[in-house]
Order: C-alpha cells, then sequence, then structure tokens
C-alpha cells in the first residue's frame, strides 16, 4: 500500500509539468517547502488536480472522508478508520461498490504529483522501506479520488495488483499505486470516461523501467522521529537483503 510519499519540488514545477494554475496564490510558500517524507497517516494537506477544475493545483487532506463528514468531526472520524487504513488508499477493484469510492470514481477523480513514495519490503519479520521515484527525477501523478466536504477537500490513492518489480518490494501485501503515464493523466480527468474507461487506466501497465528504486532509512516507519528531512531521501544499503533492484 502506499501510505508515505514525497514532493520536493517547486510549485512552478508542478504547474509547468501538468499546465495548471495554483488556486490559492497565497499558499505558495508553504507547498514551496520540500517534502521529503509525507507520512500518510497525519493526514498532511497536498496538492492534487481534481477532475472539477483540471486547470488547477489545489489543497486536499490526504485520507478520504464520506463528503457528509463535518470538518470538524474529521479527526475523530480518522481515528476511527485507521483500522482500515485511515482512508489513504483505495483498492483500485472496489471503485465501483464501496459506499465512498463509487460517489466520486465518475466525477471526482484526480491526480497527485508526488517526486516519490515508499514502501515496505519485509525480510525476517523486518520491514525496509524503498524509496521509489522516477530515474530521471522528475515529478509524476499518482490517481486518486476524493470527495467535497464544504469547499474541503479529502483525496485517496489509488491501488492495484503490484507489477513484478512491486511484487519483490512490497512482498506481503504485493500492492502499489496507480502510476499514471503522461498518456493517461489528460485522460484520467476527462468527464467523457465510462466504467471500463476507467478500468483501462487504473490497469494500464507503467513503464516500471523509468522508475529508480533503492533502500532508505529504517528511521522511516518510526513515527518518533523527524523523517521529514533531505537525508531521508538518500540510499542506505543493507547487507542482509542482498538485494538486487
Amino acid at each position: 500500500m502506499c501510505f508515505h510519499t514525497s514532493q520536493t519540488k517547486k510549485v512552478v514545477k508542478l504547474e509547468n509539468r501538468f499546465k495548471v494554475s495554483l488556486h490559492d496564490e497565497d499558499s505558495r510558500d508553504a507547498f514551496d517547502i520540500p517534502s521529503y517524507h509525507l507520512n500518510g497517516f497525519s493526514h498532511p494537506n497536498m496538492l492534487f488536480i481534481p477532475q472539477e477544475e483540471p486547470s488547477v493545483l489545489t489543497i486536499g487532506t490526504w485520507g478520504i472522508a464520506p463528503s457528509n463528514t463535518k470538518i470538524e468531526d474529521l479527526r475523530d472520524y480518522y481515528k476511527k478508520a485507521v483500522q482500515f487504513g485511515g482512508g489513504l488508499n483505495a483498492q483500485s477493484e472496489k471503485l465501483f461498490e464501496h459506499f465512498i469510492y463509487k460517489r466520486s470514481v465518475s466525477s471526482k477523480r484526480c491526480i497527485i504529483p508526488v517526486t516519490g513514495f515508499y514502501e515496505p519490503h519485509d525480510y525476517k519479520g523486518k520491514k525496509y522501506p524503498y524509496n521509489i521515484k522516477r530515474t530521471d527525477g522528475e515529478v509524476f501523478g499518482l490517481a486518486g479520488i476524493y470527495t467535497s466536504i464544504d469547499e474541503y477537500f479529502t483525496f485517496t490513492i489509488l491501488t492495484k495488483k503490484a507489477s513484478p518489480l512491486f511484487e519483490d518490494i512490497h512482498n506481503l501485501r504485493k500492492r502499489q499505486p496507480v502510476i499514471l503515464s503522461k498518456e493517461n493523466e489528460e485522460n484520467w480527468l476527462s468527464d467523457s470516461l465510462n466504467d471500463n474507461d476507467i478500468k483501462e487506466i487504473v490497469n494500464h501497465k507503467f513503464d516500471d523501467s523509468q522508475l529508480s528504486t533503492y533502500t532508505v532509512s529504517r528511521d522511516l516507519f518510526n513515527a518518533r522521529i523527524n523523517t521529514n528531512i533531505s537525508e531521508i531521501v538518500n540510499q542506505v544499503h543493507y547487507d542482509e537483503l542482498n538485494t538486487l533492484f
């Protein structure tokens, strides 16, 4: 599952890459600060591109919640939802069945720009985090869906069955986020998609040769340590893994 991400580019880089404009100019300085590790379970605010306004970058809270949730009740909702993953990920296989997802999949799809994400590799009961990013270091888009709560947005990242690369990395759950190719980014936000079109984009095989994967510090999974620091993206070698990635 994808519970940890990074986004280290300036807002203008995201605007140029996705041909969008920041919706709230007052938030630019805050989002120009690099986020080397965004822990989903802290439900951070992130920038995303909504289907309803595909020309803008707007702010959403990572962790989808029902649209009838009151803003003041979100914290309590997330505490209860933690047993279900806190709304951070949505299994794409349930998009048309789940009581939240099916209300969003037709008209509230989104793109979440990231420079990378982290997945756990299990070895003898210990978890080793892998950093996954583009080989060229550029930003890319993850597919998601969102809800609107009184002009406040919450979103989730879609996941699917892992490719061979991600089966080796995420070797217990064998899942991965839905990574959008550049060709599919515009299509993903199109209002003209039917159910089959949506499934086709979700199941499109991203070219994993465009990705760089390597292990980083196990501190990443320690909530008592501040891991939103530049050093967290540095490669750490573990002899016990004898990895081929």
